[in-house]
C-alpha cells in the first residue's frame, strides 16, 4: 500500500515485539494489541507508527500493522479474501477489497497460524482501520472473519483535555 519493504516492518515489529515479550503482559509498556475470534480464528493486530516514512508538514502520515491469523477452531480453512474499511481522522473512509493477504491465501489447520506485516498511509495524523477477512471451509463454505477496529495513533495528533 506504501513504499516501505517487509523486511524492514518486520525488523521493527520484532523489536517491539522482543521488549514486549521481555517486559510482560503487566509490564509498562501497552502492546497495542487488538483482538477478535470468529468462529475460532483468532485475528491479533498491532499497529505502529513509522516516523521515518511519514512526513507531517506534507499530510503524509504512516503505519505499519502486524497481523496474526491462528486456527483455534476444528477445521482447515483457507483465507481467500480481504476487506480492509480505514478512516482518517476526518471521517474520510477508504475501502480496499482484493485476494488474499500480500500475495497469498494461506490454509490453516487447525492449531496452526499466519503471519504477516503490511502498512497504509493517511493524510491525517490519526485514524481507524477495521474489516474482515472471507475463508473457506473444507466443506467449501465461506464465512467471514472479523478483523478487530483499531486506532492509528502518531505523536502528531493534537490532544484535548476536556
Amino acid at each position: 500500500m506504501t513504499k516501505f519493504g517487509t523486511a524492514r516492518l518486520d525488523k521493527r515489529w520484532l523489536a517491539l515485539h522482543i521488549i514486549v515479550s521481555t517486559q510482560g503482559r503487566n509490564g509498562a509498556l501497552d502492546t497495542g494489541a487488538y483482538e477478535s475470534v470468529t468462529r475460532g480464528i483468532k485475528v491479533v493486530v498491532r499497529p505502529f507508527y513509522l516516523d521515518d516514512q511519514s512526513e507531517p508538514n506534507e499530510n503524509h502520515f504512516v503505519w505499519a500493522y502486524h497481523v496474526e491469523i491462528v486456527n483455534d477452531g476444528h477445521e482447515r480453512v483457507q483465507l481467500r479474501t480481504r476487506y480492509w474499511r480505514i478512516t482518517d481522522a476526518l471521517g474520510r473512509v477508504q475501502e480496499v477489497r482484493g485476494p488474499g493477504v500480500v500475495g497469498e491465501q494461506p490454509v490453516l489447520d487447525p492449531g496452526q497460524a499466519f503471519e504477516y506485516t503490511s502498512g497504509t498511509p493517511l493524510p491525517t495524523p490519526s485514524g481507524i482501520m477495521a474489516g474482515s477477512y472471507q475463508m473457506e471451509g473444507t466443506n467449501g463454505e465461506q464465512f467471514d472473519v472479523e478483523i478487530p477496529a483499531f486506532s492509528l495513533d502518531s505523536p502528531h495528533q493534537a490532544v484535548k483535555l476536556n
